[in-house]
């Protein structure tokens, strides 16, 4: 029996967009996944105020600042990615949040080979079927959700 599809929000960050050599590496890899596609893509450029409303929940903490600076710094590219384990798979292609950690345990991540620091670590992955639903909507608002959606 196979799995139900899932669909995650991908994000290729401000510094791995800005370099052409790295995002077409990036996007190579993970069009060689064969467990999952994207399925939409948009590049953004944020407001104060949408950067503001994505990582609210990080208002108040050290970094929260730093990495609003940092998405704002330039154009990112956003991607809806659908398989069967979609948000694992992504979260595990990508790697650890802290580049650093991730050259350590897990060297062939997205984050180990272009991620640069904790904040400027080149990706973000959602983290449940429900936060996808939500960030998927933050940049695909007329996004048409599969009825066999997990």
């Amino acid at each position: 029996m196979s799995k139900p599809l899932q669909l995650t929000l991908g994000l290729l960050k401000p510094d791995i967009f800005a370099n052409p050599v790295f995002l077409d590496l990036a996007l190579a890899r993970i069009r060689a996944q064969s467990h999952m596609r994207i399925r939409q893509a948009t590049i953004v450029q944020w407001s104060p105020e949408q950067a503001a409303d994505f990582y609210a929940e990080h208002h108040g903490k050290f970094f929260y600042q730093r990495l609003c600076d940092y998405m704002l710094s330039g154009p990112f590219q956003a991607l809806v990615l659908e398989g069967p384990e979609v948000i694992r798979d992504w979260r595990a292609l990508i790697g650890p949040t802290h580049p650093i950690r991730a050259r350590i345990r897990q060297p062939h991540t997205l984050r180990a080979e272009f991620g640069l620091t904790d904040t400027r670590n080149s990706f973000h992955g959602s983290d449940s079927p429900a936060n996808a639903r939500h960030e998927i909507r933050k940049f695909f608002p007329d996004f048409i959700f599969p009825k066999d959606l997990e």
